[in-house]
């Protein structure tokens, strides 16, 4: 029967969205499954990935991920008539999931959440099919809590996640931590240098403010340029959208700075640039996504981070105080972003070889480098089992 079942080729269907921390975890759990077919010499599923938009339609192409899009809306916290448009695009974008998974009738559904993974995930529960939720944050977000309710399994990444689940699923929980690209859990330190252009023999800072960059962060970035560049290279991933902006902003700001060669704006860091870039780095400064955090740990660097407030997003700063007692992390809270705070802290943790090194050491072990390989084989053991209603 299994055999069977592979002949037809088993079919899963990937769903989340908004956000590269809702998508950057699928693509570990599709190499994963890719690994282990291979290495059980098994016919290699069929990947799916329905969701409103393809967030990195090269990713999903090296994974032979087809992405279907399915329309969603965002439900805000606070009345106003975008969560009444929110609501109504989610109504048609699952109508319209139907559709899709009955053409698909994939054998297992997997949720990473957000906004865009709610349409799949309702037709999924209307259509019989099996869904696995993975929950990043610390606090787990609207549209998993949601899912969690029908889900056969849950996946979470920090223990206290656990406790925001109804009781009677709490059986199905189990702590796996955040899948991480197989490329990001290795970092490349030999060639960096000269690859990205940095200065020998100073510290290096790299800046992360999330797949889609950081405006606040950005900010207190530049206004605090002529002092990092003092003493430091800065690797800054502006994030797309921010990238001109920003770029032709530091121009001006170091103008006539002798050492303003050593700053370096990308508007987005592709694999290999973040591995050369994590191999270098003496801390990273980044957001409080449970993906950017869990790739940091791997790297065992010291980091400074800053989550977006908690009025903004629910999870946050949860993640960074969270990650922050492990010893591996200090948070600078938003709302004290200055250049001359951001600065301090940063030499704080430079000129403290020792402590930067129990920094780094601390992060070992908060997040499971096989977190992708466990979700993979728990995917294909309810999709073997899976047998249409």
């Amino acid at each position: 029967m299994l055999a069977f079942k592979f002949r037809k080729h088993m079919t899963i269907v990937f769903t989340g969205g908004g956000t590269g921390g809702h998508f950057y975890p699928i693509i570990a759990i599709a190499e994963a499954l890719d690994d282990l077919a291979r290495s059980r010499r098994l016919v290699a599923p069929k990947l799916y990935f329905l969701a409103p938009s393809a967030i990195d339609p090269k990713a999903l192409f090296e994974n032979g991920i087809i992405h279907v899009a399915v329309p969603a809306g965002k439900m805000r916290r606070y009345r106003s008539a975008g969560s009444i448009f929110g609501f109504i695009a989610t109504f048609f974008g699952t109508l319209w999931a139907v559709l899709a998974l009955f053409r698909l009738y994939p054998d297992v559904v997997v949720s990473k959440g957000g906004y865009g993974s709610v349409p799949t995930v309702l037709a999924a529960r209307i259509l019989g099919i099996p869904v696995i939720v993975h929950e990043s944050d610390a606090k787990p977000g609207r549209a998993n809590l949601l899912a969690a309710k029908f889900a056969k399994k849950i996946a979470i990444s920090f223990e206290s996640a656990a406790h925001y689940f109804p009781k009677k699923v709490q059986g199905k929980i189990a702590r796996t931590g955040i899948p991480v690209r197989k490329a990001l859990m290795r970092v490349e330190a030999e060639g960096a240098r000269q690859y990205l252009g940095l200065e020998n023999d100073i510290p290096t800072i790299l800046i992360l403010g999330g797949s889609s960059g950081a405006v606040r962060v950005n900010e207190a970035v530049l206004s605090a340029l002529p002092d990092l560049v003092a003493f430091a290279n800065v690797i800054h991933q502006t994030g797309q959208a921010n990238f001109k902006s920003v770029s032709e902003l530091a121009q001006v700001i170091l103008r006539d700075d002798p050492h303003a060669s050593r700053y370096h704006p990308i508007n987005f860091l592709s694999e290999m640039a973040l591995q050369r870039a994590a191999g270098v780095t003496d801390l990273v400064i980044s957001r409080a996504g449970a993906t950017s955090i869990a790739e940091i740990s791997l790297w065992k660097k010291p980091s400074l981070i800053i989550p977006i407030p908690e009025s903004v997003s629910h999870d946050q700063r949860t993640n960074a105080y969270a990650y922050a007692r492990t010893g591996a992390a200090a948070v600078l809270e938003e709302e004290n972003l200055t250049p001359h705070l951001l600065v301090s802290e940063v030499k704080h943790i430079l000129d403290n070889p020792e402590q930067a090194k129990r920094m780094g050491e601390a992060a070992v072990g908060f997040t499971d480098p096989d977190a992708a390989r466990i979700i993979a084989e728990e995917i294909l053991s309810i999709a073997l089992s899976h047998e249409p209603s």
